[in-house]
């Protein structure tokens, strides 16, 4: 039998993962076995009893700000990279539920034939009973990101922290993929965070977390057993924090 750490770090987390992070080694759009590996990641966190709920983004398929940038109409190109982390939710909850966990997805933007409306209270409820939910379609609002939606689920579902799964094992001083001297803080605050210009998450997601005092832990989701690893309280990440 496994060994189960009976006292994980947290009881209720938020794991933000990128759409980039589903794409492996494929230039463009979903890698089945990159999002099974990540599954297997999340389901190793829910057998230890943690309520896990998701948000993830839609830049391996859309991007808003890049349509945007293009010429596109900037609330279309927005909607648009919102149906796009629909597609990925919908990804993500067939490899969990292949897994055997049961999982909802719940979109901002109503449509009853794919996933369910977002009711707060349904959706805690969901956690409650052990399922993994995962948040589809950022807020449904234009000129948000899904880093804000991503601090918005996470207060709303009153979650203990968030997990941003990055290619990189932390928050660093600069670009650790550029520079060797880059030094990785073990512990930061929201402050450090703005007046360092540190690109954890977008500035109104850290204003958000900040002002509602919810705790980020970014590590790297490129470590087998590293989301798991965290909340057993082993692991290398940085946690963000008040």
């Amino acid at each position: 039998m496994a060994d189960t750490p009976p006292n994980p770090t947290y009881k209720r987390v938020l794991l933000k993962i990128s759409g980039e992070a589903l794409m492996g080694n494929t230039g463009f759009g979903l890698h089945p076995p990159t999002v099974e590996r990540i599954a297997r990641e999340v389901k190793s966190v829910h057998d230890m009893g943690v309520e896990v709920c998701m948000v993830i983004g839609g830049g391996n398929i859309f991007r808003g700000l890049q349509g945007s940038a293009q010429g596109m109409e900037r609330t279309t190109a927005d909607y648009m990279g919102m149906l796009a982390t629909v597609m990925n939710a919908l990804a993500m909850q067939s490899a969990l539920e292949g897994l055997g966990i049961f999982t909802r997805v719940i979109s901002a933007i109503p449509m009853d034939q794919v996933c369910e409306p977002y009711i707060r209270r349904r959706a805690v409820r969901h956690l409650e009973k052990k399922r993994v939910v995962i948040f589809a379609a950022g807020t449904g609002n234009p000129y948000f990101t899904t880093d804000t939606a991503a601090t918005l689920r996470a207060s709303e579902m009153a979650c203990e922290a968030i997990f941003m799964g990055k290619q990189v094992d932390g928050v660093y001083d600069k670009d650790p993929k550029k520079h060797d001297d880059a030094v990785r803080y073990d512990s930061i605050t929201y402050d450090d965070v703005f007046s360092k210009n540190l690109k954890v998450m977008d500035a109104s997601a850290i204003a958000l977390a900040r002002d509602n005092d919810m705790p980020i832990v970014v590590f790297s989701l490129d470590e087998p057993g590293g989301f798991r690893g965290i909340l057993a309280g082993q692991g290398t990440y940085t946690r963000v924090h008040s």
